[in-house]
């Protein structure tokens, strides 16, 4: 079965998208996402704040 990709709650913070999740076990994660051309900074959360505070804090190296 293929994963499904349906992401909501998605709220940006600079050039950070973060958005809420379901795995493929079922929990939910919150993904946080550079949208910076040729960046490629990614990380899943189990918790919001966690992911919020690791786009307040992500600096990108391409400029």
């Amino acid at each position: 079965m293929p994963a499904r990709d349906h992401f909501h709650s998605v709220m940006r913070i600079g050039p950070v998208q973060i958005a809420t999740h379901r795995d493929r076990h079922g929990r939910t994660q919150h993904a946080a996402v550079c949208t910076a051309d040729r960046c490629g900074w990614s990380s899943d959360f189990s918790s919001r704040s966690a992911a919020q505070l690791a786009a307040r804090t992500h600096r990108c190296k391409v400029r």
